[in-house]
C-alpha cells in the first residue's frame, strides 16, 4: 500500500517493512521527519524496520540527521544507493550518528539493491523476533 506524505511517499511492503522515498529535489526537514515519524507509530506496533530508496536526489538538514532513525522499535535500515554521492551521504550520517550504533546497511541499487535490502531487513527482524 503506498501513502503519499508531504516529502515523497512510504510504501508498506510487510507488516513490519515500510520503503520510504522521498522526492527529488527535497530538503528533509525536522517537521517533515516528525510527520514520518507519526506515520510510522500510526502503523507499526512492535519492532519493523525501514528500507530508504534513494532513487531520488534530496537532502535533510542537521537537525533532520539527528532526529531520524531515533525509534525506539525501528531494528533496521536498508539504504538503497543508486550515485557515490548516495553512498557519501550514508557515511556521513553513519559517522554522524555513530554513538546511536544504527543497524544500517546500504545496498547498492544497480546490483538488486532493493531485493537484498528486503531480504536482509526480514532477518533481522526474525532475529528480533526470535529473542522475544
Amino acid at each position: 500500500m503506498k501513502y503519499t506524505l508531504s516529502f515523497g511517499y512510504i510504501n508498506i511492503i510487510s507488516d513490519n517493512i515500510a520503503e520510504v522515498l522521498v522526492d527529488e529535489g527535497v530538503v528533509m526537514t525536522l517537521e517533515m521527519c516528525e510527520e514520518y515519524d507519526e506515520f510510522l507509530l500510526s502503523h507499526f506496533h512492535g519492532p519493523f524496520a525501514v528500507l530508504v530508496n534513494r532513487i531520488h536526489n534530496y537532502t535533510m538538514t542537521y537537525e533532520t540527521r539527528l532526529h531520524i532513525a531515533s525509534h525506539e522499535d525501528l531494528v533496521a535500515i536498508g539504504v538503497v544507493s543508486y550515485t557515490k554521492q548516495d553512498s557519501e551521504d550514508v557515511a556521513k550520517l553513519v559517522d554522524l550518528r555513530k554513538v546511536d550504533k544504527l543497524n544500517l546497511r546500504e545496498f547498492h541499487g544497480l546490483d538488486m539493491g532493493r531485493g537484498k535490502a528486503i531480504v536482509w531487513l526480514e532477518r533481522e527482524l526474525s532475529t528480533v523476533n526470535a529473542d522475544t
